[in-house]
């Protein structure tokens, strides 16, 4: 096992993309077939056979994702792998999952894209019978590749990890690696993009919805102390966390996309009753959100191949997993050119009619961008740019209005937004 210690592999420069390449559903299709065609990718499957099971997928995996680095001499692979064991993996099993770093000026700072490369069928321990896994997950899989072929094209601030994880549905333990990898290296998690099925656009009940895409996204983080979640009540916080900023921002730049997908928020962490791998990166306080289809189709998940049901190829959209795959790498190219979030914003304004704003300096920033609303809106509707760490809002008044500061880099791109708190 490997891991690497991300130091930058050349000197890499944020700069906007010149000519930037589409997503191509062609070889989407082409590698969601591919990961179908090893059977079944169960996280108890055999992981030594050659061309069935999930050790011949990671294996694949990791093997693109090399070709795609000797391409661009900017991606390397490593495995990380731990033993877990649990109601699911009852006698415990190596999870891998299937790392690329693509580094940047910032090597420790991260932007996370991800899906789970494990299958099932209707019962979770079935580890033989074929599970094409075609949409849950080979969807978000496949996006992970492509996103890697055309951003390693260009240079970043912040360094991509591209991931392949397993054991999601066995426990999440995949996502548990990797968040407890990130927390244990000293990664700063700018932030996680979890896809996990978004590939369909018909639902159950033959509704079609080809026009939106899922983001789940939190408000609280699950382990945040009573005191912290005290203060952002009394700051009314809620709907400004850090999740909920970066759910926020992919929004924003869904709408910067011809003929593109609309984000539509959705204020939970995931569907409900249900979760993914970005929950583990949650309970650590890391930016994660999930993308998911405008609509599901139940009878092609956790299904046995019988007439009428099973997660296979020809029940998906792939001109739709496409458009699904330019939003995440239009979001990962702003984040990751971007410098840093500010890491602490303070307001006051307390008894007053101006609201005071002062922040934490971001290396790399050139300037920083004021943000505010009415507080009975959702969504900024006035922003200043300013140089230097701190100014004055005249006129808004702090009892009635919430601010919020972002870091812009040289070349115009903007970090998350962080919230102004007392």
């Amino acid at each position: 096992m490997r891991i690497l210690a991300l130091a930058p592999l050349a000197l890499l420069l944020p700069v906007a993309a010149q000519a930037q390449e589409k997503p191509d559903p062609a070889r989407l299709k082409a590698d969601v077939e591919k990961l179908v065609s090893f059977g079944t990718r169960h996280t108890l499957s055999d992981p030594d056979n050659p061309t069935r099971g999930i050790g011949a997928a990671r294996r694949w995996f990791g093997a693109e994702l090399s070709r795609i680095g000797d391409q661009c001499n900017c991606i390397e692979v490593a495995n990380i792998a731990r033993t877990f064991t649990g109601d699911r993996a009852p006698n415990g099993v190596q999870i891998v999952d299937v790392l690329g770093f693509q580094a940047g000026t910032d090597p420790k700072r991260v932007v996370i894209v991800m899906g789970h490369i494990d299958s099932r069928v209707t019962d979770v321990m079935n580890a033989t019978s074929d599970a094409p896994g075609a949409n849950d997950d080979g969807s978000g899989t496949a996006l992970v590749l492509e996103a890697a072929r055309i951003l390693s094209k260009e240079k970043f601030r912040a360094t991509i990890v591209y991931a392949a994880l397993s054991g999601e549905e066995q426990g999440l333990y995949g996502g548990q690696l990797l968040a407890e990898t990130a927390k244990e290296r000293g990664w700063t998690v700018t932030a996680v993009l979890n896809n996990d099925i978004v590939g369909n656009t018909v639902g159950t009940n033959g509704q079609k919805v080809a026009d939106r895409v899922r983001i789940f996204s939190e408000t609280f983080g699950e382990n945040d102390e009573p005191k912290a979640l005290k203060g952002l009540r009394a700051d009314g916080g809620e709907d400004d966390g850090p999740s909920r900023a970066l759910a926020k921002a992919i929004d924003q730049v869904a709408g910067t996309i011809p003929a593109g997908l609309d984000a539509f928020l959705v204020r939970r962490p995931d569907r409900f009753g249900r979760g993914g791998d970005h929950t583990p990166f949650l309970k650590l306080g890391y930016p994660a959100v999930r993308f998911s289809v405008g609509v599901e189709n139940y009878d092609a998940q956790h299904q046995d191949l019988v007439p009428g049901k099973g997660d296979t190829v020809d029940k998906m959209d792939f001109p739709y997993l496409a458009k699904v795959t330019a939003l995440n790498v239009a979001t990962i190219r702003r984040l990751a050119s971007a410098p840093a979030a500010p890491d602490k914003v303070t307001i006051g304004g307390a008894l007053a009619a101006d609201t005071s704003v002062k922040w934490s300096a971001v290396p790399g920033a050139v300037k920083y961008r004021i943000h505010w609303r009415r507080a009975d809106a959702q969504n900024w509707t006035g922003q200043r740019d300013v140089t230097g760490t701190e100014t004055s809002l005249k006129g808004v008044v702090v009892d009635d209005s919430f601010v919020g500061v972002s870091a812009i880099g040289a070349d115009g791109s903007e970090s998350l937004v962080t919230f102004g708190r007392r």
